[in-house]
C-alpha cells in the first residue's frame, strides 16, 4: 500500500490534443476535513489509509495540495439533455486528476467532483455540497456490492467554504474512481463541431485503451459501437432488475463502458411504481423508471449518429442498434428469473415476470421486501411474514402459477432459497436512509455514514444488529423529492 503521491500514474488522456480539454487546477477549500472513505475502493488502487496518508488525501481533495504525477484537466464534451442537444457542456465542476496504474495493470481515473469553476461551468460556481457528495459516495459503493456496473467513490471531503443553493451549505468534494470518464457526449461534441479528425482520434484512443482486441480489425468502429451498446443494455437491465432509477439519463451521463455514471437525483423503488419519477425536475417523466430501457436505446442512437463520419455506410450501424431491444430483454429476463430462483429460462417466464410486476404495482408492494420475502416461500408452507401483509387473493393466484413453475426447476427449495438470497438484497440505499445520514453529517456526525455503508457493502447478508436499515420506509420517506442541483 502507498500514499497518493507514490502511486503510479500514466495520464494517457492528457496526451490527446488540447482540443479535448483545458488544463486546470482545483480551487482550494477552507479548513477541509475528511468525511468518509471506502476501504474497498482504496484497495482498488492500493492506497494506504493510515492517518498520514489520509491527511495528504484530505489536502489534495480539498485543492490545497497536488501530486506531481497528476495531469489535472477539465474535459470538453456536449450531449443531449432531456432530449435537446446542448452544444458545449464539459467538466463544469470536476477535474480529471490523473490515471492510476496498479500493480495488476489495472487503470483507474481519479476524478475530483466539486473542485471549482472551469471554462465549462456555464455561470455555475463549480462546487458541490455535502449532501450530493454523500449520496453519490453511498450509492456508488452500494451499486458495486449489488453487482451493478458502476463507477466507484473513494472519499468525501467537506470544508467551511460557503456554497449557496436554496440555503448556505458547505463546499465539499467527492473523489470518484472510474475506468474511464469518456461519455457518449464526447463523441457528439466532435461530430457536431465537424472536427472529424479529432472524432477519429477519440475513437482510436477509446479502442486502444478499453477495447485493444479491436485495434487491428478493419471494422473496429462498428465493433466499438457493438461493444458499447452491449454494455449499456446490460447496465440498464441491472437497473431495472434492482428497481433503480437514475433520474438524468442525458447522453453526457452515459459512459462508453456501460457503468453507472454521475449520480444525481437517483432513487431505488420503495412501493413499486412502474412509472416512478425520482427527479422532481423531470416534469414530463422522460426519465421515469419505465422509460429507462427506451431512453438508453435512444441514447445509443445518438452515439450511432456521432460515429457516422467514421463508417462508410449507415446500414451496418442500423443493424447493430436494431439488436438493442433484444439484448436488453434477454439480459433483463435472465436477471429477473434469477431473482425468482429459476435455473433455466422458459418461454413463459417473461409473462410470469410481467404478471408479478403488475401485482406489485396494484398492491403497492415494497419491491425489495417482496423479493427478499419470496426467497423464503415454499409451496404448501405458511407464507413469509411480509407476504402475509398483502391482499391474499391476487397474491395467491400468482404464487399458484409460480409454484407450478417451480416444479420444473432444477433445484430443490432449500437450494433455491439460498440462491435467491444471493441476488435479492436485504439492504438497499433508500432515499430516507440517505437523508437521515446526510442530516447527521451536516451536524458534524459522520458515524452514521460508516454504519450505513457497512450493510451496503454486504447487502445480501442478514446483519441482525442492523435490522432498522432493512425496514419498510416511513410514509414521509417514500415521498422525498430529489433534484439535479447540488
Amino acid at each position: 500500500m502507498t500514499t497518493l503521491n507514490q502511486l503510479k500514474f500514466r495520464n494517457s488522456f492528457s496526451q490527446l490534443p488540447e482540443a479535448f480539454y483545458t488544463r486546470q487546477s482545483a480551487n482550494p477549500l477552507t479548513n477541509p476535513r475528511l468525511v468518509c472513505i471506502s476501504q474497498p475502493a482504496a484497495d482498488l488502487i492500493e492506497l494506504d489509509t493510515s492517518c498520514t496518508s489520509l491527511n495528504q488525501l484530505c489536502e489534495i481533495t480539498s485543492g490545497n495540495d497536488t501530486c506531481p504525477s497528476f495531469a489535472t484537466l477539465a474535459m470538453v464534451y456536449s450531449g443531449h439533455q432531456f432530449g435537446s442537444y446542448n452544444p458545449q457542456l464539459g467538466d463544469g465542476r470536476g477535474l480529471l486528476l490523473g490515471e492510476v496504474q496498479t500493480a495488476q495493470q489495472e487503470n483507474w481515473d481519479l476524478y475530483l467532483k466539486g473542485s471549482g469553476t472551469t471554462p465549462y461551468s456555464r455561470f455555475g460556481d463549480g462546487r458541490a455540497v455535502l449532501r450530493s457528495c454523500i449520496r453519490e459516495f453511498l450509492c456508488s459503493e452500494a451499486m458495486q456490492h449489488l453487482g451493478i456496473p458502476t463507477t466507484r467513490a473513494l472519499c468525501v471531503t467537506t470544508s467551511d467554504t460557503p456554497v449557496y443553493r436554496e440555503t448556505e451549505e458547505r463546499g465539499s468534494t467527492l473523489l470518484r474512481l472510474a475506468r474511464t470518464h469518456i461519455r457518449f457526449g464526447h463523441f457528439e461534441y466532435f461530430y457536431y463541431t465537424r472536427q472529424h479528425d479529432l472524432l477519429k482520434a477519440l475513437a482510436d484512443y477509446t479502442i486502444g485503451q478499453y477495447f485493444p482486441q479491436l485495434v487491428n480489425d478493419s471494422d473496429k468502429y462498428l465493433l466499438l459501437f457493438q461493444e458499447v451498446i452491449s454494455k449499456t443494455a446490460l447496465m440498464v437491465a441491472h437497473w431495472q432488475a434492482a428497481g433503480f432509477a437514475h433520474g438524468v439519463m442525458n447522453t453526457d451521463n452515459m459512459s462508453i463502458l456501460g457503468e453507472t455514471f454521475d449520480y444525481g437525483p437517483f432513487g431505488f423503488q420503495d412501493d413499486f411504481d412502474w412509472n416512478y419519477i425520482c427527479n422532481h425536475s423531470d416534469y414530463s417523466g422522460r426519465y421515469a423508471f419505465s422509460q429507462q430501457p427506451d431512453i438508453s436505446y435512444w441514447n445509443c442512437g445518438r452515439l450511432a449518429q456521432a460515429l457516422l463520419p467514421l463508417i462508410d455506410e449507415t446500414e451496418p450501424l442500423q443493424t447493430i442498434i436494431d439488436q438493442y431491444p433484444q439484448l436488453y430483454s434477454s439480459h433483463y429476463t435472465r436477471l429477473m428469473t434469477r431473482k425468482l430462483g429459476l435455473t433455466l429460462v422458459e418461454d413463459e417466464d417473461p409473462e410470469l415476470i410481467k404478471s408479478l410486476l403488475q401485482l406489485l404495482q396494484n398492491e403497492h408492494c415494497d419491491y425489495t421486501l417482496f423479493f427478499r420475502a419470496l426467497c423464503y416461500f415454499a409451496p404448501d408452507t405458511p407464507l413469509p411474514d411480509y407476504l402475509q401483509t398483502l391482499q391474499q387473493e391476487p397474491l395467491l393466484r400468482w404464487l399458484s402459477t409460480y409454484a407450478e413453475r417451480l416444479k420444473r426447476n432444477l433445484t430443490d427449495n432449500p437450494a433455491r432459497s439460498q440462491a435467491m438470497r444471493q441476488v435479492n438484497p436485504k439492504f438497499i440505499l433508500r432515499n430516507y436512509l440517505a437523508q437521515q445520514t446526510i442530516e447527521q453529517a451536516e451536524q458534524g456526525n459522520y458515524k452514521p455514514i460508516e454504519e450505513l455503508l457497512s450493510v451496503l457493502e454486504s447487502p445480501y447478508d442478514e446483519h441482525p444488529e442492523s435490522e432498522h436499515f432493512a425496514a419498510a420506509p416511513p410514509d414521509w420517506g417514500k415521498k422525498l423529492e430529489i433534484s439535479c442541483s447540488s
